[in-house]
Order: structure tokens, then sequence, then C-alpha cells
């Protein structure tokens, strides 16, 4: 191996030639030069043996322990090129449940925006009647449905559904209070 102790570079192919191998699969080879001021790094396929630590390991620790003490350091990593099987089937498994959980918090969002575009067209008429509240009430279920779903498949925190919820709440009480349809009491009833 030819190398100067000045310059980090040295021949690659005599490198490749001390691995000797059965099998050919492609790595990935980098050297780093122990030195800030020195950099080098550079892929070619090499040889290495597929399982196992024989004459493979043997050349390259001694290789490596050579180019240490001359200011360098082999990294060296096996890349087969192909995922295994259940890096693919979680994949498949992430998929499918973001488009799922993106329905469901579309849904979600869909029925809140129903709830406060009504509640919004009740305080804005003179002429609203209580009983009109009551279809809005069916709304607000439907929208607490979805955002349980939401929650219950772990695509919403539980704490950030009963935060919707209570919001839908907290804008239908404001809006019975500023019809007058519900006085809040002053004090509260003590238990007997």
């Amino acid at each position: 191996m030819a190398a100067t102790s000045t310059s980090p570079l040295f021949s690659l192919s005599s490198l490749s030639a001390a691995l000797p191998s059965p099998t050919r699969l492609p790595i990935s080879l980098s050297l780093r030069a122990l030195s800030p001021r020195a950099r080098l790094s550079v892929s070619l396929p090499l040889a290495s043996p597929l399982g196992g630590y024989g004459a493979w390991a043997a050349t390259s620790t001694s290789s490596a322990g050579r180019l240490r003490r001359r200011g360098l350091e082999v990294v060296c990593e096996a890349t087969t090129g192909r995922q295994p099987d259940s890096v693919a089937k979680r994949e498949r498994q992430n998929e499918k449940h973001r488009i799922r959980n993106h329905a469901r918090k579309a849904e979600m969002r869909t029925r809140m925006k129903k709830v406060f575009r009504a509640l919004e067209k009740l305080r804005k008429r003179a002429d609203a009647q209580p009983e009109e509240i009551i279809e809005i009430e069916k709304m607000i279920a439907e929208a607490y449905k979805a955002i349980d779903k939401t929650v219950q498949v772990g695509a919403l925190h539980r704490n950030t559904g009963n935060h919707r919820k209570s919001r839908l709440a907290r804008r239908k009480k404001a809006i019975e209070i500023l019809r007058g349809w519900y006085v809040p009491n002053a004090e509260p009833v003590a238990a007997t």
C-alpha cells in the first residue's frame, strides 16, 4: 500500500486487492483524515464475505491499524440495495394510516365548521327562535362523534379532542346567553 505521511491519499485499488472475498457486494468506503485539515470520502465496490468475519476481518483490522497510525481512519459499511420485507410492510401500513387519519381529521374539521357557521347565522339573525338551537345541538352531537372517532383511532390527542368539544359548547352557550335563552345562575344552589 503506497501512502505518504504528508498526504492522506493512497491507492484505493491496492486496498481493494488486499481484501479477499468469495462474493462481491457494494460497499461504501469512507476515508477520513484524523487531522481536521485533510478529508477524503470515496464510494466504490469492494469485496466482502456474506455473513462471516474470516479473512475480511483480519485484513481490515490490520490495514485500518496501519492507516490510523498514518493519520487516516477507514470506515466501511455494507449495503445490499434491498430493504427487508418488514420495512416495506411498515411503509404500506404508514401510508394506509396516513390516508385514514387525514380523512378522519377532515371530517371532524368539516363538522366543526358547519356548527360554527350555523351558530354565526343564528347570532346575526334578529328574529331567531329558541327552537332553532335544537337543530344546532344535533350538529354538535355529530361533531362530537367525529371528534371522538378521531381520538379513538389515535389521529388526535384526547386533550386536543376535549379542547375542540369545549370550543363548540362554549360557542353555543355564548349564543344562548346573548339571545337571553340561557341565564347562568349568579349564586349556585346549595345541596341539602
